[in-house]
C-alpha cells in the first residue's frame, strides 16, 4: 500500500468546485506545484523476469485496462486501481487535481510498485541520459496495464533504453524553436501568430515530447517578469492576432494566475484570439473544475487544442472534463501525434477520431512523430500516415479526419500531406481517386483550351 501525502490543499469531489489555491507564494507567483510525495522504497530489484519476486508481482497485479467500448467512454479503471494502492484515500481527495500533483510518480522505486518492469524500462529509469524526467499523475497511471510494456498508453509514459539511441537525423530542437525566440520563451515563427511558452511542467510527461530539451528542467519558469517581458514584445508587434499558450502545460497554472495572463493578452487591441494547448483532459481530467471554465469563458474568442494519443484515454472523467469545457463555449481540437506501437493502424486510430467527436473535439491534426534525439521507436514511415488518412477519408465522418502534417525540421512549418486522389488528367478531364479506388473525371478545361483566358 502506498501512504500518500495528505497536507496541503483542501480536497473536493469530482461533482464539487475545487477550492480556491489562494494566493501563490513570493517564489513562485504563478505556478501551484507540490514536491514528490515520499513514497516507500521498493524491495531490492529481482535479478531477472524469471525471479520469484516478478513473477509473484505479476500475480498480485490488477487486470489490464478494458479496451474503450464503441458508443461511449471506456470502463474506468480508477476505482480498482485506487482501492489496490490507495486505500485510505477518500474518493473526494482522488478526484481533487491538487491531490494528483503532489502525489505524481517519477521515480524507479515508486514506479515498481505499481509496474512490472521490464528490463529495458528498470535499465532506463535507473540511469541516466535520457532528455526528459518522469513523472505521470496517479490518475494516468490507473490507465497503464501492470504487466504489459507493449500497451500504447504504457510506451507513451515509461522510459526504455530506445530512448538512448540517437539517429542521424535527429537533434534536440529539430523545429528550430530556440532560433525563432525574439525573447526569452515565445516563438515567432508564423507572420501573423506566436507560440508562447508559459512554463516547462507538465502533469504528465510523453515520452516523444518534441520540447524534451527543456520541459521539466526548470528553465522556462512562470515568474511575472518573464511573462511580462513576451507580453510587451506581443503589444508592440502589431502584426500578431493569434496567441498559442503552450509549455510544458499552462493548466498547470493556478486558476487566478492563468485568469491575470489571459486578462494581460484580451487587453492588447490587435489580438483576435487567444489559443491554449494541453494535455490535461487525457491525464488529469480532475483540472478541469467547475472554477476553471468560469475563468476561461471570461476571455473569449477562446480556442483550446487538446493532446490525445488511443482511445483508452477516453474515460468517463476525460468525457466529463471535455463537456465543461464545451459547455462554457470553448471551441475544442484535438492534436494527435502518430506515434509506432500506439495508434498506427486504421482501426485504432478510427474508435479515437469518432471518441473525440463524441466529446465534441474536433480532430484537427495528425502530427508525423518529430525527429527529437532518441525518438525512432515511436517513428513511423510517412506512408503509414497518408494510409490511415486514406483509412479514414470516406470510411467514416468528414469531421473525423485531422489534417496529417509534418513540422518541417529547422524551423520550416507545418506543411499538409494527403494521399493522392488527382491522378491525373485526359484532354480537358481531371481524373480522380474516390475512397473506393474508383476513377472519376470532373471537366477542367486549362486556360489554353478555353480560348486562353486567365
Amino acid at each position: 500500500m502506498v501512504e500518500p501525502r495528505k497536507e496541503g490543499h483542501a480536497s473536493a469531489n469530482e461533482a464539487d468546485d475545487v477550492p480556491d489555491p489562494g494566493p501563490a507564494s513570493p517564489a513562485s507567483p504563478l505556478l501551484v506545484l507540490h514536491p514528490t510525495p515520499a513514497i516507500p522504497s521498493a524491495p531490492p530489484d529481482p535479478s531477472s523476469d524469471k525471479s520469484p519476486a516478478l513473477q509473484s508481482l505479476a500475480r498480485q497485479a490488477p487486470p489490464a485496462p478494458a479496451p474503450c467500448t464503441a458508443s461511449g467512454p471506456r470502463p474506468s479503471p480508477t476505482a480498482a486501481f485506487r482501492r489496490r494502492f490507495f486505500p485510505a484515500v477518500t474518493a473526494s481527495e482522488w478526484n481533487d487535481w491538487h491531490w494528483q500533483t503532489r502525489n505524481r510518480v517519477t521515480k524507479l522505486g515508486e514506479l515498481a510498485r505499481f509496474l512490472v518492469l521490464s528490463p529495458a524500462e528498470r535499465a532506463a529509469l535507473s540511469g541516466r541520459g535520457a532528455l526528459l524526467p518522469t513523472g505521470i499523475t496517479p490518475y494516468y497511471l490507473s490507465l497503464l496495464s501492470p504487466t504489459d510494456p507493449e500497451q500504447p498508453l504504457r510506451r507513451t509514459m515509461i522510459p526504455t533504453t530506445a530512448e538512448l539511441e540517437r539517429l542521424p537525423g535527429e537533434a534536440d530542437d529539430p523545429l528550430g524553436e530556440d532560433a525563432h525566440m525574439p525573447v526569452p520563451g515565445l516563438v515567432h515563427r508564423y507572420p501573423d501568430r506566436v507560440l508562447f511558452l508559459v512554463l516547462d511542467f507538465c502533469a504528465t510527461y510523453c515520452r516523444y515530447c518534441t520540447r524534451s530539451r527543456v520541459v521539466g528542467h526548470g528553465e522556462i519558469t512562470p515568474n511575472e517578469t518573464r511573462l511580462r517581458v513576451a507580453l510587451d514584445y506581443i503589444r508592440r508587434t502589431p502584426q500578431i492576432r493569434d496567441v498559442l499558450l503552450s509549455g510544458g502545460d499552462p493548466l498547470a497554472l493556478a486558476d487566478h494566475r492563468l485568469d491575470w495572463l489571459l486578462g494581460e493578452l484580451r487587453a492588447i487591441p490587435h489580438l483576435e484570439m487567444v489559443r491554449l494547448g494541453t494535455k490535461m483532459p487525457a491525464v488529469l481530467p480532475q483540472r478541469i473544475t467547475p472554477q476553471l471554465t468560469r475563468v476561461l469563458r471570461r476571455h473569449h474568442p477562446f480556442w483550446m487544442s487538446l493532446h490525445f494519443m488511443h482511445p483508452d484515454e477516453c474515460t468517463p472523467e476525460t468525457y466529463r472534463a471535455c463537456a465543461r469545457l464545451a459547455d462554457a463555449g470553448i471551441p475544442l481540437g484535438a492534436q494527435i501525434v502518430l506515434a509506432k506501437g500506439v495508434n498506427d493502424d486504421v482501426e485504432t486510430m478510427k474508435r479515437l477520431v469518432h471518441h473525440l467527436l463524441r466529446m465534441r473535439v474536433r480532430p484537427y491534426y495528425l502530427y508525423q512523430c518529430d525527429p527529437i534525439s532518441g525518438s525512432s521507436h515511436f517513428r513511423t514511415s510517412v506512408a503509414k500516415g497518408l494510409e490511415i488518412i486514406e483509412g479514414l477519408r470516406g470510411h467514416t465522418t468528414g469531421y473525423a479526419v485531422p489534417t496529417f502534417v509534418i513540422d518541417a525540421p529547422g524551423g520550416g512549418g507545418k506543411i499538409p500531406l494527403q494521399p493522392a486522389y488527382a491522378v491525373g488528367r485526359e484532354a480537358d478531364d481531371l481524373l480522380l481517386r474516390n475512397f473506393e479506388g474508383r476513377l472519376f473525371r470532373y471537366p477542367d478545361p486549362q486556360p489554353e483550351s478555353a480560348g486562353g483566358a486567365p
